[in-house]
């Protein structure tokens, strides 16, 4: 900031001059003190300068409508919801979001550097604060093939970008808690940054060692014990509610009980589906959810914003205060949370239901595209032989990405395993260099009957999963994929019902929020005929079972993995 600007600034607050805006007779949230205070908010360009009572050039009356700060995400995935940053925007600002952190993993599993480097510049200019995480595995593990290896050296020089906030989720807890020399380069290269964390179930000494190794977050907590031992050893809790995985009501209602405050607790979505989005909110829908299990409004706001702030050093966001960015959402009362208006850095971006900046929507960098490469598969590659009826299953748990590593009594034929409504069968197909590695194992609470759905969002390494009763399904839903190069479908009786095309990198839409609405809702629909359990996202789900860091059991394109021994084990 210039001299001159500062002099502005100045003479605006001691009121020598007018505002550019000026927020009237508002109920402006406190989050330092937590007590509303009744007044004006004055701006000048991007800034806030004044609290009290002033005049603008322009001036908005609240009429005693509730202000306070610009709502953070402080930990998601963009790609998750299948759409460029852009396309994120216009889904999240009208609900009051103005900041995320984003961690690029998804992509950056498939592209590696020329990934997030298309995240950089898709997200440069938007009405919307877009920080970034450097992935700190990818792969996320050694037990997958993926599309890239990123290894310290290549990150490095992203340390000088000033969007970049620090390392990415550590994921691969292992390698930090045996002191793995590559993961901890990684970690030494940000110890001046945030780095975040990924630890469910991790305790005792080797979630001591993990915290002294320099990580400072964790979002996947999902019981109240595990976010109690990170709290008390100065971690932040990142309460995730997503589409999949929802977290908030088990951790906020622990908290209360045992009387706990809140002020390293922030909110994130990590994964949230458009379509969640628009029904129920991006993180507004989080304060709400605190709010009605007895969190006091202000509190939540908190977590929306001062805490998230200052969790990643965001010296300038959080707050309502002389010296913050005028990232502001406007609402007519705090337990509803329903946003009626949204400025970011002082111009009104949401207004009357109606978003008040343009979206460019120009995807001009290819590096991301035909990343989809499979050979021919058959039936004969899709065979699980068992030596009897029974097998190791992955059992799904409802709401949870958490899985249950079980024994069960299956059908089979001839010493090969028959899939029938309760136990399906699922392959994860190798798809960034053709190599046909194939790994195959058993889902039960899937459910899905008389079809298959398939997928190249498959976390982390994005290969190509397909889940089915019947192998013809799974065969034709895997020929549909290749023939778009990427995306989601669903196949039933040999008809395919619906396809998503993800080209950009077989994971993220090139195309509108309102298309991919368009597209994948029928798409959810139809698969949920199939039988599919109502109490998982058929999708969403699908995607994570994949990823070999979330315990119980997983597959990868290289075999069934239980999680909890980190280890290859047989069907």
């Amino acid at each position: 900031m210039s001299v001159e600007m500062k002099q502005k600034r100045i003479n605006v607050a001691m009121k020598r001059e007018s505002a550019d805006l000026v927020i009237k007779n508002a109920n402006i949230i406190n989050v330092f003190t937590k007590e509303i205070i009744k007044g004006d908010i004055a701006i000048c360009k991007d800034q806030i300068v004044g609290i009290g009572d002033y005049r603008g050039v322009r001036e908005i009356d609240a009429a005693g409508k509730y202000v306070c700060p610009g709502l953070i995400d402080s930990h998601v995935h963009i790609e998750s919801t299948m759409v460029t940053p852009s396309e994120f925007a216009k889904a999240v600002i009208p609900y009051g979001t103005t900041t995320i952190i984003a961690d690029p993993h998804e992509i950056a599993n498939v592209c590696g550097i020329n990934g997030i480097q298309f995240m950089l510049n898709q997200s440069k200019a938007l009405p919307l604060n877009v920080y970034f995480m450097v992935p700190s595995c990818v792969p996320s593990t050694p037990f997958e093939n993926n599309g890239a290896d990123l290894t310290a050296e290549l990150i490095e020089p992203l340390l000088s970008n000033d969007r970049i906030l620090g390392l990415g989720e550590v994921m691969d807890y292992p390698s930090v808690t045996n002191g793995t020399e590559t993961m901890l380069k990684k970690i030494d290269l940000f110890d001046n940054k945030i780095i975040d964390g990924h630890s469910p179930n991790l305790t005792g000494e080797q979630l001591n060692a993990y915290r002294a190794a320099g990580i400072m977050t964790d979002h996947e907590c999902s019981t109240i014990d595990e976010a109690l031992e990170r709290l008390r050893l100065g971690m932040y809790v990142q309460i995730r509610e997503g589409s999949a995985a929802k977290n908030l009501e088990s951790i906020v209602k622990g908290l209360i009980d045992k009387n706990m405050g809140f002020n390293r607790c922030v909110f994130c979505t990590d994964d949230k589906h458009l379509e969640d989005i628009k029904k129920d909110g991006h993180i507004s829908y989080n304060v709400r959810k605190a709010i009605s299990c007895g969190v006091d409004p202000i509190e939540a706001i908190c977590m929306a914003t001062i805490n998230a702030a200052q969790c990643y050093k965001l010296k300038r966001l959080g707050a309502i205060a002389p010296g913050y960015s005028a990232d502001l959402i406007i609402l007519s009362n705090l337990e509803d949370f329903q946003v009626d208006s949204v400025l970011f850095r002082g111009n009104m971006v949401y207004e009357d239901n109606n978003l008040c900046t343009d979206f460019n929507l120009n995807i001009e960098d290819r590096n991301v595209f035909n990343t989809v490469r499979i050979p021919s598969i058959t039936a004969d590659d899709l065979k699980i032989s068992l030596k009897g009826n029974t097998a190791t299953v992955i059992a799904l748990t409802s709401n949870e990405l958490i899985t249950k590593k079980e024994t069960a009594q299956v059908k089979t034929t001839n010493g090969v395993f028959v899939q029938d409504e309760y136990f399906s069968k699922i392959a994860v197909i190798e798809r960034h260099k053709a190599t046909k590695n194939i790994g195959l194992g058993i889902v039960s609470n899937f459910n899905i009957k008389n079809g298959a759905i398939a997928s190249t969002v498959a976390h982390d390494s994005h290969n190509l999963i397909v889940i089915g009763d019947n192998d013809e399904d799974m065969l034709a839903a895997i020929e549909e994929i290749k023939r778009v190069n990427g995306g989601y479908t669903v196949v039933s009786n040999g008809k395919v019902m619906g396809t998503l095309e993800l080209p950009v990198a077989g994971i993220m839409s090139d195309n509108t929020a309102e298309y991919v609405e368009q597209k994948l809702k029928p798409m959810l629909e139809e698969a949920f005929k199939l039988g599919i359990n109502k109490k998982v996202d058929p999708f969403i789900t699908l995607s994570f079972l994949a990823l070999p860091v979330i315990p119980e059991i997983r597959i990868t394109d290289q075999g069934l993995f239980d999680v909890t021994q980190f280890k290859f084990i047989e069907c």
